[in-house]
């Protein structure tokens, strides 16, 4: 009996993970008419299209859909058995790049002390950040990045997770506010300010209004922006009030273009965590790398608490 083509695993994961043979032919780093051939290997070998067309799109058959999960298992069991045990890690010559999923203010915040810290540890090692639009774990359960950063959202019960720090919404106006001659600021004071307000889905609503309205008050929202920068870059530019997570600060002109006070009402803390995939649970590498993210950014981050 001929041995099968283990390569064909590694396409038929990106077939199936993407549900397009374009897809699959760039993650793959081949021509589309080289995934075709591929696809015709595939479905030569298991007996079954695997993606039929309907419409102007791919979509997998009920067999697909079926071994699609088992598929980027039996791949990632593949790829560790091949990476170097625990005692076998050397950070001095580990070469792998990982991509960690995270909004801008993370970024913005931990991203180089992030980086010079990895050369420093381990120089072979790149970091590639990757956008984060929306919270889901489908980048998670793809294989396509290896941490997920931020707010806890519908990740499913598989998903691990370890907390990274716990932060706060401060206000943020630009140097010269009226606000900043003010010893105390009332949430009466605060409300009947304009405010700038950063939603990805622009949402005019945020964590402080409740607290707000419990007091019978509403703020007044002048602008929605899609991002923290981009709402603090209105805030210093205008009279706006922004609202933005503390850790967001640590590397902004903060006492020079801006400047931050505690909100006059409690709002709800904010737990920023790491998720991954149980799949990478016990990679020696993936290991390193949870344990290294976890102890830069606390000590990143006890800097705005000092």
């Amino acid at each position: 009996m001929t041995d099968p083509d283990l390569n064909l695993l590694i396409a038929l994961d990106a077939l199936l993970s993407l549900g397009s043979v374009a897809g699959a032919a760039r993650r793959l780093k081949l021509s589309a008419s080289a995934m075709s051939r591929t696809l015709s290997r595939l479905r030569a070998v298991t007996g079954d299209p695997l993606l039929v067309r309907a419409g102007r799109k791919m979509v997998l058959t009920p067999y697909a859909e079926e071994i699609r999960e088992r598929t980027q298992n039996a791949v990632f069991e593949a790829r560790a058995v091949l990476r170097p045990s625990v005692s076998e890690l050397n950070l001095a010559t580990l070469e792998r790049t990982f991509t960690l999923r995270a909004n801008e203010g993370f970024v913005e915040a931990f991203g180089a002390v992030l980086i010079a810290a990895a050369a420093k540890e381990a120089p072979l090692v790149r970091l590639c950040f990757a956008p984060k639009p929306e919270k889901s774990s489908t980048h998670l359960r793809e294989g396509l990045v290896d941490l997920e950063i931020g707010v806890l959202g519908e990740m499913g019960p598989e998903i691990r997770l370890q907390t990274l720090f716990r932060d706060r919404f401060v206000a943020v106006v630009r140097k010269g506010h009226p606000f900043e001659q003010q010893t105390e600021i009332t949430a009466q004071q605060y409300a009947a300010c304009g405010h700038v307000v950063a939603s990805r889905r622009g949402l005019l609503t945020g964590p402080v209004d409740q607290a707000l309205a419990e007091l019978g008050l509403e703020r007044k929202v002048a602008a929605v922006v899609p991002s923290f920068p981009a709402a603090l870059a209105v805030a210093q530019a205008s009279d706006l009030v922004a609202l933005v997570p503390a850790s967001f600060l640590i590397n902004q002109p903060v006492g020079t273009t801006l400047y931050a006070f505690e909100l006059p009402v409690k709002t709800q803390g904010i737990t920023v965590s790491q998720m991954w995939h149980p799949r990478l649970e016990a990679d020696p590498a993936h290991r390193w790398l949870r344990q290294w993210v976890l102890g830069v950014v606390k000590q990143r981050f006890a800097t705005i608490n000092d």
